[in-house]
């Protein structure tokens, strides 16, 4: 009985070791990133290799090659849209970022080939989809950790920012944000919802567009009886830029009272503030 019990703890700690695995931390980590320009979804995968004490560009990373832009597979950028890249439009997907790095710029390639660990075996010029020089910005500290990054991001366009060792690129790349409002708001216009009347008249009063009209949708949209105190905000920032101020303070004072009404505080305030500054001479 004894020897069985020892034969069965043996074959379970042999069993044990097995199935056991090592963790320990990568040298050059995994990060993803996920940003929103305008309606585009756009995400950033790369790994992020250390400085070490290392001489980065010039060095570990020589001038005039192509480098894989990282550490391990492929550095991978995916949007969801077309986008343009100095002046060329980039169709929606997944690329592969490659980069020719030099002393005061770099070329960025976006290769459709994404699926290689580091650079590929054999370059295929015709998997370019894209490619531009950017100029290198030195930084006043030194960047440990390679970095990418979402930089100056707005409705139209951000920066594929690149940092390490004391080195700075960005890439700007504009996204369809215009074309793609300005369809769905044709679609909406169609059949439209008095939702649709405030996202199509808030759309063009921010993108200063034409006023008038955006005056004339969301009036549709505060229709009825009790109009939201955020449609009836709009309304009054509208009214006011098309130089009715008196007409916004009266529009401003109805969204004071229903959002007092609805408890909402920052509403009170915005409408408050705005009543004041419109009934200043």
């Amino acid at each position: 009985m004894l020897k069985k019990l020892f034969m069965l703890i043996t074959v379970v700690g042999i069993t044990s070791a097995i199935n056991a695995q090592i963790k320990a931390p990568q040298p050059s980590p995994a990060a993803k990133t996920e940003q929103v320009v305008g309606l585009t979804n756009v995400t950033l995968e790369y790994s992020r290799p250390a400085m070490k004490g290392r001489t980065i560009f010039g060095d570990l990373v020589p001038y005039g090659e192509v480098w894989r832009t990282g550490a391990n597979s492929n550095t991978k950028i995916t949007f969801s849209d077309d986008v343009t890249i100095d002046g060329k439009e980039l169709k929606k997907g997944t690329y592969a970022i490659y980069t020719i790095p030099n002393a005061t710029s770099w070329e960025v390639i976006f290769y459709s080939d994404a699926t290689n660990w580091g650079n590929p075996e054999k370059w295929d010029e015709s998997k370019v989809a894209a490619k531009t020089t950017v100029q290198v910005y030195p930084l006043p500290m030194k960047i440990e950790s390679f970095t990418m990054s979402f930089d100056n991001v707005n409705s139209d366009s951000a920066v594929l920012g690149i940092f390490w060792e004391n080195t700075y690129v960005g890439v700007k790349f504009e996204v369809p944000t215009d074309k793609t409002t300005m369809k769905s708001i044709e679609t909406a216009m169609a059949g439209p919802t008095k939702n649709d009347y405030f996202q199509a008249a808030s759309y063009y009063h921010t993108a200063g567009k034409d006023l008038k009209q955006a005056l004339v949708w969301i009036k549709k949209a505060a229709e009825g009886d009790d109009p939201a105190f955020w449609i009836l905000r709009r309304m009054s920032l509208i009214q006011a830029d098309l130089g009715d101020k008196a007409g916004a303070i009266v529009t401003a004072k109805k969204s004071l009272a229903a959002a007092e009404k609805a408890g909402n505080a920052d509403y009170v305030k915005m409408n408050k503030e705005s009543i004041e500054q419109w009934s200043k001479k």
